[in-house]
């Protein structure tokens, strides 16, 4: 049994006697006589049998149970003790019937197996659920043998020995039982018999209980309900422990049905052992059968000695088998050490036999070696390869063109001349300083024409791709470069240190080859001698004499050269290959730097040229954009001259519809046209603005009447020909809580008009900031993840700035989670965008400080990208408001919640606060005590298993 059992030993039975009987109730069962066979034992008076007539439900449920269970779930959260689930027993890992009886710990349950009565510790995996057709009551019930009780004092050992005996009795067996009193817990006290044995008799004739007071009926006869808790004896000698906690515990204690075997205890042993039912045959104590104490103890006796026989037949069975075991591990030994000698033998002669063969094929296979170590390795060995790198870079080594410092030091003064141009604030000087910057351009394009012809593109692209392969191929060799000092030293060591190698190498080969050669002259002596025709007459002496000497030398000069190539090189030859192989890569380095440096100045050369050419004799002029911007002018006049016609058509009583009509076509060709132009002046703008950031920096001094700097200041987004006006606008008033909002259309595209309050200080601000987010959508675009910002335009009657947004209808998120919510994929593809978005202005340095879920638009529910900000608040300023709260989740960050400035983190901490929205939707959050909410109780994979993993 598992240590944590509930079997009562003992010192918790004192309370089970018949002394001191509480008030009982009368009942019609008293003297009721039932069949039952014992199924679990606790103490020498105590035990759990099942009626006879319940053996075909115990299949019945085993059956049932070993089909539900599997698929059941574990136990969790706070379990019911009067609630029957299903145990997996330790022993035969089936599952049983059983009630949680207490709750050890967090994982741990003491259940008791209510259809046999033992209990055991389990962990909740162990504990199922089971239907409502396996909730019934109990197969197995408790009883108590009536008249005894637990001696006082009594031993643990003859506590032991009790419950043993009793268990020799009942388990298994058939037992008539004739009710007396029941407990209030459900203990039936009973008279049991078997056959014509009074059990309770047996039980207390050898001292395991002893008799007790019973209780006065009257002469009534009467099962009576008593509480056993009531009742008591006294104290044992020594506490006893559980049953769990005992080296063997009783074989009494798990569920089964009834087997083939009984089970037999060995008192002295204090454990059991199982006999088939031939064996105990004529103890076997069956219903009906009329037998004697007597016949019982000798049974008993002999099963005793047979067992101790049993025992000393093992023994010497096992001494037996471990004897005939090293007799045949020492045969087999004996027998392998003969193989091995007699195949040691045959090898040695046979290797007599074949010594000049093996002697040759040996010498045959590292000459092999040694042709392939010639004709792969020996470069590598001897530094060649480094050696023809630093010819290939001393050889090829570029030179810096002659004309590049000067025009480098012509660059630099027409820059400078630039960067006067551009600070310029005075016309008057600023005509001088162009004047002097024509002179230096003049100087330029001239120096450009002579760097152009100097340098040869083709042979410097050739160079660098020599270069490249040569580093590419050492680096695959030697790996990885470092630093090297001493440059010159390192080199000169290298050509020393490959001089000796050479060197010595060279001599290694000649001994090889002139050794190869001596072989080779003996084989040819051979070949005559052994020649039957040849008429020189050659003595064996001569012949084969010093063949020996010569294969000795041969191996050995063959060993010599593969060592030399093959063995790894030593730490000094390592530090001085590695050096050079540094240093060579560090003048690779340094020559494709300057080829990169020759080739920048080139490609900005022929740039130059190229574009420069065109203004050599003149400048550019801002007519073309005057010219929009005039025609720009008489069209906004038209459109204003017909919106009040139109007005005042429709103000009339007898007002004519299709004049009306007419009107309004009208209006919409010249709102078209108007922005057409001002399309066109857009791109006037930015052909402009490439002019003066390269060529001309005194356009803007030249012409402030264009508002070149004012447009490249706002980086491309403000216009001044737009209006409000010139706009058909429809109020926003459902979105107009913090700002003025208005509805337009703008070529068949719906746009917003967000309006802001502004100041002389405020507006300057508001262009700056909308120009940066401009500028970080303009770098990525429809990649960008961002809102795009159409236009800035400020209000000439009021004091107000105008931002012409795309407008998307009911395409917030708040929107679309409130109608039809975003799938799992959906939701990912959205909140990439978003994090793409969010990206894009952390590049730009930018913090967007107000992250919620109607500042995020989902367009066809495919994309999600970020709303603009107030361009009117600091980012401080924004986040102090942001406090939105979505789902039990604050989107602000704990740490400006403490006070600190906001940062890239803050709008992350709100992107996964939405993005842990959208998994859990309508359930409820608990935040920690540093304002991060709880996620490990949550449902994610219930709802989104792959969105769910995804935040997670």
């Amino acid at each position: 049994m598992d240590p944590g059992s509930a079997d009562q030993g003992p010192a918790q039975l004192r309370a089970q006697s018949f002394s001191g009987a509480v008030d009982m109730d009368e009942d019609v069962t008293y003297n009721k006589v039932e069949d039952v066979v014992g199924s679990h034992v606790e103490d020498a008076v105590t035990f759990w049998a099942q009626s006879i007539n319940r053996n075909r439900d115990i299949v019945k449920i085993g059956c049932a149970l070993a089909e539900v269970c599997p698929q059941s779930n574990s136990v969790f959260g706070n379990l019911d003790l009067n609630k029957i689930y299903a145990g997996l027993f330790s022993e035969d890992k089936c599952w049983y019937r059983c009630k949680v009886q207490k709750v050890v710990s967090d994982e741990k349950c003491l259940v008791r197996y209510i259809d046999y009565g033992n209990t055991e510790i389990l962990n909740r995996s162990e504990i199922v659920e089971i239907p409502s057709n396996l909730q019934f009551p109990d197969v197995a019930k408790k009883y108590r043998l009536w008249g005894l009780q637990i001696p006082s004092g009594q031993e643990v050992t003859q506590f032991d020995q009790g419950r043993s005996f009793l268990g020799s009795l009942i388990f298994e067996k058939e037992i008539k039982m004739r009710h007396k009193v029941t407990y209030q817990d459900g203990t039936i006290v009973a008279q049991a018999e078997y056959g014509h044995v009074d059990i309770g008799e047996e039980v207390a004739k050898k001292g395991y209980a002893e008799k007790c007071k019973l209780p006065s009926n009257n002469n009534a006869p009467e099962e009576k309900k008593m509480d056993p808790e009531q009742l008591g004896i006294g104290n044992l000698k020594s506490p006893i422990p559980l049953w769990g906690h005992r080296p063997n515990p009783s074989a009494f204690t798990r569920p089964k049905g009834r087997f083939n075997g009984r089970m037999v205890p060995d008192l002295k042993a204090k454990t059991l052992v199982a006999f088939p039912k031939d064996r105990l045959a004529v103890g076997d104590f069956n219903l009906g059968s009329h037998v004697s104490l007597e016949k019982i103890k000798q049974d008993q006796k002999l099963i005793e000695e047979n067992e101790k026989l049993k025992s000393e037949k093992e023994a010497l069975l096992e001494s037996y088998r471990e004897l005939e075991l090293k007799v045949e591990q020492t045969s087999v030994e004996l027998q392998r050490a003969k193989t091995t000698s007699v195949e040691l033998t045959k090898h040695l002669e046979n290797t007599l036999h074949m010594h000049v063969g093996t002697r040759m094929k040996s010498l045959a296979a590292k000459v092999e070696i040694l042709k392939e170590v010639r004709r792969a390795n020996i470069n590598v060995r001897c530094g060649d390869d480094l050696s023809d790198a630093v010819k290939v870079v001393a050889e090829g080594h570029l030179v810096t063109p002659s004309s590049l410092d000067k025009l480098e030091k012509i660059w630099e003064e027409y820059n400078l001349a630039q960067e006067k141009i551009q600070i310029c604030q005075n016309v008057n000087e600023g005509d001088i300083l162009i004047a002097k910057r024509n002179e230096v351009r003049q100087k330029l394009y001239t120096a450009v024409e002579v760097f152009i012809v100097e340098v040869d593109e083709l042979s410097l692209n050739k160079r660098l791709k020599t270069l490249q392969e040569l580093s590419a191929s050492l680096e695959a060799v030697y790996g990885q470069t470092r630093e090297v000092t001493n440059a010159e030293e390192v080199l000169q060591k290298f050509y020393e240190w490959k001089h000796g190698k050479r060197q010595e190498f060279n001599r290694v080969r000649t001994e090889t080859d002139a050794s190869l050669r001596l072989l080779t002259e003996w084989f040819n002596s051979t070949i005559k001698f052994f020649d039957l025709n040849d008429e020189e007459s050659l003595n064996s002496e001569e012949v084969i004499g010093n063949v020996d000497e010569i294969l000795e030398k041969i191996e050995s000069d063959v060993c010599k050269e593969l060592e030399i190539s093959l063995v790894e090189q030593g730490d000094v030859d390592k530090e001085i290959i590695l050096n050079t192989y540094n240093r060579v890569l560090q003048k690779i380095r340094s020559e494709e730097r300057l080829i990169a440096i020759v080739q920048a100045k080139y490609k900005a050369s022929i740039e130059f040229k190229k574009q420069i050419v065109e203004w050599l004799d003149k400048s550019p002029n801002v007519d073309h954009l005057l010219s929009i911007k005039k025609t720009l002018k008489g069209l906004k006049a038209q459109l204003r001259w017909k919106l009040v016609e139109k007005n005042n058509l429709e103000e009339t009583d007898d007002c004519d519809e299709s004049e009306i009509e007419k009107i309004k076509e009208e209006i919409i060709q010249l709102r078209h046209c108007v922005f057409e132009k001002i399309y066109h002046e857009q791109e006037e703008y930015e052909k402009l603005t490439s002019l003066v950031q390269k060529w001309f920096p005194e356009l803007p001094l030249l012409h402030p009447e264009a508002g070149i700097l004012k447009y490249m200041n706002s980086g491309g987004i403000l216009t001044v020909s737009l209006e409000r006006d010139l706009l058909d606008a429809e109020p926003m008033k459902e979105l107009s809580s913090k700002r003025p909002l208005v509805c337009s259309e703008v070529d068949g595209q719906k746009v917003l008009l967000k309006g802001y309050s502004v100041d002389m200080d405020t507006e300057a601000t508001v262009i700056q900031r909308a120009a940066r987010y401009h500028k970080a959508w303009r770098e990525s675009k429809e990649e960008s993840g961002l809102l795009p910002l159409m236009f800035l335009f400020l209000c000439k009657s009021d004091p107000l700035a105008y931002l012409m947004v795309p407008y998307y209808p009911r395409a917030s998120l708040a929107a679309v989670q409130a109608s039809t919510p975003l799938s799992a994929e959906e939701a990912l593809k959205v909140m990439k965008g978003v994090a793409h978005g969010l990206r894009t202005l952390h590049k730009a340095d930018i913090i967007h400080g107000s992250l919620h879920h109607n500042n995020i638009f989902v367009l066809n529910r495919e994309r999600g990208i970020v709303g603009d900000f107030d361009f009117t608040k600091s980012v401080s300023q924004r986040t102090a408001v942001n406090s939105v709260v979505i789902g039990g989740l604050n989107l602000m960050s704990p740490e400006l919640k403490a006070g600190q400035p906001p940062s890239p983190s803050s709008d992350l901490y709100a992107y996964g606060c939405l993005f842990l929205w959208l998994c859990v939707q309508n359930q409820e959050f608990e935040i920690n005590e540093d304002g991060i909410p709880e996620v490990d109780g949550l449902h994610l994979v219930s709802r989104n298993d792959t969105l769910a993993r995804y935040v997670c």
